[in-house]
């Protein structure tokens, strides 16, 4: 049987991809570092290792559907929406931490930890380092954990750069403080490296519990021997893997770039985006009545019309109708 702590070759050589992606700003631990089937595997290890039943999670909107049966289906844990609006780009801002924290209270639930996609799924943007210094600062002001899922840091590809939560906290000279050991970052090589079906992902915790509690759960969901073994020789050809990388990124702007100009010419707008595989489309302007029934009107007309299938902002728990998430790559 192998060892579930995973390959030393492969994890030693994934610590250095993920410090490459942060432009060799941060650098990681290979034993801070378990290995999961896929991040949504990592992501609810996460929550197993942090809550317990009746506590709460704080996501800001619009977030990735898929967190609602990650973080909840089987853990016990609640979300509790960090409601973000459109008059500020989708930013989050302190009031919005402070109305969800308060929120999660009134209803009974102990709040947790924040977490946070960066960049986003869908908005397909980077937090910037005002917010990241504000999220740390409300955080440690309630002794939250934080859990940044990092999974598109490496499709970023036009301005402002990627900053990651740990050159955040790097930044503040809060290593090897209580932050430090409640800030935890889920990863996967699905979307920077484009393969979804190899089920690779991982957990990177400075925290020695979470390591210990989430390597021993990883024996649930391993990645084959196998899969380690190729991907290690392929993450060790730096050539390959920066090259891979570039082209990736120049590819996914001129895409992206394409279906903004193509929507733009229709009529529609876009919120500005740097990341990801994904538009955040505004069409409130088509909407019959500003009420989630009348955007669910437009997305059948656009299946049913067209043959798109986008992704509505109701489903992202949007609190705005009419925005849309619609891929371009």
């Amino acid at each position: 049987f192998q060892d579930y702590h995973g390959l030393p070759a492969f994890k030693n050589e994934m610590v250095e991809f993920l410090s490459a992606l942060r432009g060799k700003k941060v650098k990681f631990d290979p034993n801070n570092l378990v290995l999961t089937a896929g991040s949504t595997s990592a992501n609810e290890s996460l929550v197993f290792c942090l809550a317990q039943p009746g506590d709460a999670f704080l996501l800001p909107t619009p977030y990735y559907p898929g967190f609602d049966r990650d973080l909840k289906w089987r853990t016990g844990a609640e979300i509790v929406p960090i409601h973000c609006s459109s008059s500020n780009n989708f930013r989050i801002t302190p009031c919005a931490l402070q109305e969800a924290y308060e929120r999660a209270q009134k209803l009974g639930l102990n709040p947790k930890a924040v977490l946070i996609t960066n960049p986003s799924n869908p908005l397909g943007t980077t937090m910037q380092r005002d917010e990241l210094n504000q999220l740390l600062d409300f955080a440690i002001a309630k002794t939250l954990h934080i859990v940044s899922d990092e999974i598109y840091s490496g499709t970023v590809f036009t301005s402002p750069e990627f900053i990651s939560i740990t050159e955040a906290l790097q930044d503040r000279n809060l290593k090897d403080t209580e932050m430090w050991d409640r800030v935890h970052i889920v990863y996967s090589l699905s979307k920077d490296l484009g393969l979804p079906g190899f089920r690779v992902g991982m957990v990177y915790s400075s925290n020695q519990m979470v390591v210990a509690g989430a390597t021993k759960m990883s024996s649930f969901g391993l990645i084959s021997s196998q899969t380690q073994y190729l991907l290690s020789r392929m993450l060790g050809d730096r050539d390959f893997t920066e090259r891979y990388v570039e082209e990736n990124r120049r590819r996914l702007r001129e895409r992206k770039e394409m279906m903004v100009s193509g929507l733009r010419s229709a009529g529609i707008g876009c919120l500005e985006s740097n990341a990801g595989l994904f538009c955040w489309v505004d069409m409130r302007h088509l909407l019959g009545s500003d009420t989630f029934e009348a955007e669910k009107e437009v997305w059948v007309e656009i299946v049913r019309e067209v043959r798109v299938n986008i992704s509505p902002g109701a489903s992202c728990h949007c609190s705005e109708p009419g925005w849309f998430s619609v891929c371009f790559a």
